[in-house]
């Protein structure tokens, strides 16, 4: 191809504002027609835009710390027979609303395998959000206060898969509680959600402080839910520069 065809279908590129590493590869795409040379540029730019919208996913998720499944140890955590291990690779469960309630001791890597899931769900194109939960509750009373709940819900409502994590470390207070609820049905049957926590479920009203408030949440959380127990060594301790004796 000579240089100046080149030369214009870069120009027609960047005005098409087609990916510019089709503008960079325009020169080195090799092809026996003009059929074939137009199905490698659509390609190349199909590509582009898949991870263009994989990596802006993974941003909007909100993730303190991008975790994958990468020397992901699961000897430790009993698996329902509900679930399997290439689901929860897979972000398979997100397709069918169904939620994951990951409940274990701190430091055994319920974040971790959270997060995991979180990034391999933004990888196969679904919206993924992360919140502590306690910071999901305070943006949702600033929401409240600064009249702009409904666009926080709204942005909520959009996503595929909602991780909440450290559900229960720090009590809720009443109006946090109720807004918390609120977004718990809004996602109920319409979208997953993970939880990651330390307690029981027969003492989550130590979270709310309210018992037919607790009932509402539990009842829509256990529904449609897989329980991933996490009963293993704290991986922080045992990885820590600080040794005990």
């Amino acid at each position: 191809m000579n240089e100046e065809i080149v030369n214009n279908i870069r120009n027609y590129c960047k005005e098409l504002k087609l990916g510019t590493n089709i503008v960079r590869s325009i020169g080195t795409i090799q092809a026996e027609s003009h059929e074939e040379f137009l199905a490698k540029v659509l390609e190349i730019e199909i590509k582009h835009r898949e991870t263009t919208r994989k990596n802006r996913y993974l941003k909007q998720a909100g993730f303190d710390v991008i975790k994958t499944f990468e020397n992901y140890k699961f000897e430790h955590i009993e698996i329902p027979i509900s679930l399997t291990i290439d689901a929860l690779k897979s972000a398979e469960f997100v397709n069918k609303k169904e939620n994951l309630i990951l409940y274990g001791p701190v430091g055994t890597g319920k974040t971790h395998l959270a997060v995991a899931v979180g990034v391999a769900a933004c990888m196969n194109n679904m919206k993924v959000k992360f919140f502590r939960t306690a910071a999901l509750v305070n943006e949702l009373i600033d929401a409240k206060n600064n009249g702009t709940l409904k666009k926080l819900l709204k942005q909520i409502d959009q996503v595929d898969l909602l991780i909440c994590d450290e559900w229960g470390y720090i009590p809720i207070d009443i109006e946090g509680a109720k807004l918390l609820y609120q977004v718990i049905a809004g996602c109920y049957e319409k979208k997953s959600i993970i939880l990651t926590t330390n307690l029981e479920f027969s003492k989550w009203n130590s979270i709310f402080f309210d018992e037919k408030l607790t009932n509402a949440i539990l009842d829509r959380m256990v529904h449609h839910s897989h329980l991933l127990i996490f009963d293993g060594p704290s991986w922080r301790l045992q990885n820590s520069l600080m040794k005990y004796n």
